[in-house]
């Protein structure tokens, strides 16, 4: 399969210095859609709101 796991980690929290929030999710490599980093936007229960997680290393 093509499927890799990736981490979302919290854009907003990183920028305020505050808790980041981390999401474990998968991916297709192969995909031509996503050739750059994958962005969702997901709950952060430490700021209590949906928030722009991005793809990490």
């Amino acid at each position: 399969m093509a499927q890799e796991i990736v981490t979302l980690e919290c854009t907003e929290a990183k920028a305020l210095g505050k808790s980041r929030s981390r999401y474990m999710t998968t991916r297709n490599k192969k995909s031509p859609r996503t050739p750059n980093r994958l962005e969702k936007k997901k709950y952060n229960p430490f700021l209590r709101r949906r928030t722009l997680h991005r793809e990490t290393k």
